[in-house]
């Protein structure tokens, strides 16, 4: 009963997203994932009760969907395009699979049992290949996504000042679940693997309502903070790891511009302060400077030597600092006074200020207030 709740469970977070009215090309992916997981737990289920031996064979390829699958889906959350090529070029080992089995599962249901009770007999080379190929395809998945979610996180923190709700942290957490299947598929006990398949898919449906993006029937706009894909103009392709004289060789921003634009982005931040809006962007910043985003990028990059969002959270943290030791500063918390400046998570700023400033901010408070010899 255990395992047909996971099936449940998968067909009706796949209905919530069906259910959708604006899908994303991420919402078809995990859909199409949903019902493999469905499929795979029912089949798992049928095999252990015995039961419809005629669709014995169906499942095989299975286990090499889901690695290629978990890759397609973060690389569709995290921006990036997903042409028909991709589908063609990581589909092609399951695809493949089904294409040699055709013959077997077309067989007669006595003559799977046979096949089934007698260590797959007449098959043993295409189970010894799909024995190698399903670890092989976990590790390089599992590997290949968290790359993308790494391009990803690069990205985001040269166009947003508040990454909390964009960073993705829960399709890691779900990442790290799946790492954890793939070594119960090294070691060989399918009743552990399915139970975590189960919990797997539990997840998805926690992170999915938690993250209220997933399966929102009312997405909010590309461009306002949506959680399943990066709403920015500069896609994470093309965040690169050059050296800055490379990586804006072509840019068209001279050094008498780029030492100007400086200066008037410095005064508009001194003057309006517009770090102490929480959802400060680049684009934001581009607008009011009424100059293309990627030139705001390049002179916060080589003039400030730092990331949007290390410049935007090193102005926020100065500000903390001013108006932390003003009068009256102690009718606020700790937190509030950094929402005044633009923060709006608490761990964030506790983890930036000290990264600023080597002490807590509390620490800061007592060694600013104490008084001096």
């Amino acid at each position: 009963m255990f395992y047909l709740g996971g099936v449940a469970l998968a067909v009706f977070l796949d209905l919530l997203l069906l259910a959708k009215r604006r899908k994303s090309r991420a919402d078809w992916i995990l859909a199409c994932w949903l019902l493999i997981i469905a499929l795979h737990l029912l089949m798992f289920t049928f095999i252990g009760l015995n039961m419809y031996p005629q669709l014995l064979g169906i499942d095989l390829p299975f286990p090499l969907l889901h690695g290629p699958l978990l890759y397609l889906y973060t690389r569709a959350l995290t921006g990036r395009r997903v042409a028909r090529r991709h589908l063609l070029m990581h589909l092609a080992l399951p695809v493949a699979c089904y294409l040699y089995l055709i013959p077997f599962i077309l067989l007669p249901a006595s003559e799977k049992l046979f096949v089934y009770q007698h260590e797959g007999v007449g098959y043993e080379t295409f189970l010894f290949v799909r024995a190698l190929f399903i670890p092989t395809s976990g590790v390089v998945y599992i590997l290949l996504s968290l790359m993308e979610l790494r391009r990803h996180r690069k990205a985001i923190v040269e166009q947003f000042s508040s990454v909390d709700k964009v960073n993705l942290a829960w399709l890691q957490n779900l990442i790290i679940w799946l790492s954890a299947i793939w070594v119960l598929v090294l070691i060989g006990n399918d009743h552990w693997i399915f139970s975590a398949t189960v919990v797997f898919t539990f997840l998805i449906g926690f992170f999915g309502i938690r993250q209220g993006v997933i399966f929102n029937t009312h997405p909010p706009e590309v461009g306002h903070n949506r959680g399943d894909k990066l709403p920015i103009e500069t896609k994470v392709e093309d965040i690169t790891e050059e050296p800055e004289a490379v990586k804006y060789q072509k840019s068209g921003l001279s050094a008498e511009s780029s030492d100007a634009l400086h200066r008037r982005m410095n005064a508009l931040m001194a003057a309006e302060k517009l770090y102490k809006a929480s959802e400060f962007s680049l684009t934001d910043l581009a607008e009011r400077l009424n100059v293309p985003p990627n030139h705001v990028s390049q002179v916060i990059n080589e003039r400030e030597g730092k990331n949007f969002y290390d410049y935007v959270n090193s102005l926020r943290i100065h500000e903390f600092m001013a108006i932390a030791r003003a009068p009256g500063s102690r009718k606020l918390t700790l937190f509030g006074l950094a929402q005044l400046c633009g923060f709006n998570s608490k761990s964030t700023f506790n983890r930036y200020f000290k990264k600023i400033t080597g002490q807590s901010p509390s620490e800061y408070l007592n060694d600013a207030m104490a008084p001096q010899n």
